[in-house]
């Protein structure tokens, strides 16, 4: 049987899947922006960037997918924090946990954590309410990425490239599950530099 491979001109219901897949308003077009960030995505991924997709980029796009979990409760706010932790230091999901309940909460107050390496690791399950933002925590899910300070505490955007694209997967998953939630930075409810960049200015447009 013939492999369908997806390209420049193809249309219709596997171009939308793909699309998805990309998180790309799935038109079902397959035109030159479905190709850029195909490329784009092979060369990320150790593939041959020839803009097509065929079994091996279809099958990297599926392994990537984060499969997020949805939240019975009902969503209103997706607030993005950093653990105002020092450039370049590793943190874990572990870490955040054993910090947090030090001050004794019941576990990590924030529903992500997403790696220097931009990978998204699950935190408190997110049926469960938040502790990470001040009467804002019954209604929302809590995105945290690990960085957020120079080598002297003070703010700064410490985000890797890496970073920065899996915070915006992220947020396009999470706005798929939560379409009338609203992305907020820390920094919107409280006298923070939090999460040390403008998040509701960044991603107003996912």
């Amino acid at each position: 049987m013939a492999i369908t491979i997806l390209k420049l001109g193809s249309r219709g219901a596997a171009v939308k899947e793909l699309q998805k897949l990309l998180k790309l308003y799935p038109d079902g077009i397959f035109g030159p922006n479905t190709e850029e960030v195909v490329k784009k995505f092979q060369l990320e991924n150790g593939l041959t960037p020839d803009g097509k997709v065929g079994p091996a980029t279809m099958a990297k796009l599926l392994s990537n997918r984060t499969m997020l979990k949805k939240s019975k409760r009902r969503i209103t706010e997706i607030i993005v924090h950093c653990t105002a932790t020092p450039e370049g230091r590793p943190h874990t999901v572990d870490d955040i946990r054993r910090w947090h309940k030090q001050q004794g909460w019941s576990d990590i107050g924030y529903h992500y954590l997403v790696y220097l390496d931009g990978t998204v690791h699950e935190g408190r399950d997110v049926n469960l309410i938040g502790a990470h933002c001040n009467g804002h925590n019954a209604n929302s899910i809590g995105v945290c990425y690990v960085g957020g300070s120079d080598s002297n505490g003070n703010a700064k955007d410490t985000r890797t490239q890496e970073q920065k694209e899996g915070l915006v997967r992220l947020l396009r998953e999470l706005r798929e599950l939560y379409p009338s939630a609203k992305i907020y930075g820390h920094r919107n409810f409280s006298n923070k530099s939090c999460p040390s960049f403008d998040a509701a200015q960044e991603y107003k447009t996912i």
